[in-house]
């Protein structure tokens, strides 16, 4: 085996995608010295985004002072890679930041379009904009007002928009933020297809977990619903009903709207980012790998993306992961070469999630002493 690619999604709560890589760089040269590995840690636009492409493409991390959730400052870190600064939603309006302090109807991404704009105001004119892990619901309208979007009210008096005060919006005006983000591509990593708004959109189905009572998820629910009323009058653009409008609390919907941005999905953002396809030409082996894989995998998350392209290079797809459930057989059809769980006792999740890296370690170093076994007999 003369290269490996190692790109692995974490196992939630137990392995991260860096500590998978790592392991991987320690053990693939004990066995296949002459092998070159490339490891390349992978997130879908949640907490620890920008930490992969720091480590994984070696971008540099660039520190801002921004408004949290609440509107506390904080610190937060982006990630630059030449004209390319790759932003994480989570790091200024993410659940973690508020602990047992929920406000659905008050929280703010203002703090996401301070970073955007710090990234464009020192050169950068292609962002990466993560969605995963927002506790916020105001329709991605904090993030436009910080890079110039002025919204108005019934008395024409300026404000911005949060979760509780999105029904107040009655006009928009986008000149100052189309002048900021002239020559600039804003791309958002977004896994899901809720609409804005709706049984299935953005404050029905995500609003509880931040926080959101019945009360206010049909509050927020009709306030959205007024957003896409007046941007469709006023900017003329229809954005509700496209597939993933909902994501981020609406913030899909707000960065088609007023930022003419793009939403893909998260795992191909990440491989084009990284150069995916040039770096697997002349491997022998893609080793991949999440917490558990199943009939979803082989839908927009991390190993379908890569299978994708692993498939057309005819180069071998082993996937190592937490667990794996029956459904999982669809991944052989889709493309992969081989699955390995890590769960090496018949024991319950609880009793060896703490022991998840050692067993990662052991279960790749099985792996890799049958496949230098079989290269010894074929060389004799």
């Amino acid at each position: 085996m003369k290269k490996c690619i190692v790109i692995s999604d974490s196992f939630k709560g137990t392995v991260s995608s860096l500590e998978i890589c790592e392991i991987a760089k320690q053990s693939i040269p004990r066995f296949f010295p002459e092998c070159e590995v490339i490891a390349l840690p992978v997130a879908d636009g949640g907490e620890g985004t920008v930490e992969c492409f720091v480590k994984g493409i070696n971008a540099e991390p660039v520190t801002v002072s921004a408004t949290g959730p609440l509107g506390a400052p904080l610190d937060a870190v982006y990630a630059r890679h030449g004209n390319q600064a790759i932003v994480e939603m989570a790091s200024v309006a993410g659940l973690p930041l508020l602990h047992n302090h929920l406000d659905p109807m008050n929280a703010t991404t203002f703090g996401v379009g301070q970073l955007i704009r710090h990234a464009i105001e020192n050169g950068c004119t292609e962002i990466l904009l993560g969605l995963g892990g927002s506790c916020t619901n105001d329709g991605g309208c904090g993030c436009a007002a910080a890079l110039g979007v002025k919204f108005y009210d019934k008395d024409n008096k300026s404000f911005i928009p949060t979760g509780g005060t999105l029904s107040n919006i009655c006009k928009i005006d986008c000149t100052d933020a189309e002048d900021l983000l002239k020559g600039v591509q804003i791309t958002v990593m977004c896994d899901v297809e809720n609409p804005l708004y709706g049984p299935t959109g953005a404050a029905y189905v995500f609003g509880p977990q931040k926080g959101a009572d019945e009360k206010m998820v049909q509050e927020i629910d009709a306030g959205l619903r007024r957003m896409a009323e007046v941007v469709e009058s006023e900017l003329h653009k229809s954005v509700a009903q496209i597939p993933g409008a909902g994501a981020a609390g609406g913030m899909g919907a707000g960065c088609i709207a007023f930022l003419n941005a793009k939403l893909k999905s998260g795992i191909d953002a990440v491989l084009d980012m990284v150069e995916f396809d040039s770096r697997i030409e002349g491997a022998d082996l893609v080793i991949t790998g999440e917490g558990r894989i199943d009939s979803q995998s082989v839908h927009g998350k991390v190993i379908s993306g890569i299978v994708k392209r692993t498939r057309v290079k005819n180069i071998p797809l082993m996937a190592i992961v937490g667990s794996i459930h029956p459904s999982a057989v669809e991944a052989y059809d889709l493309g992969v070469t081989a699955m390995f769980g890590i769960d090496r006792e018949a024991v319950s999740f609880e009793k060896y999630a703490d022991r998840s890296a050692e067993n990662y370690r052991q279960t790749l170093e099985d792996i890799l002493r049958l496949l230098k076994a079989m290269k010894d007999r074929w060389q004799k």
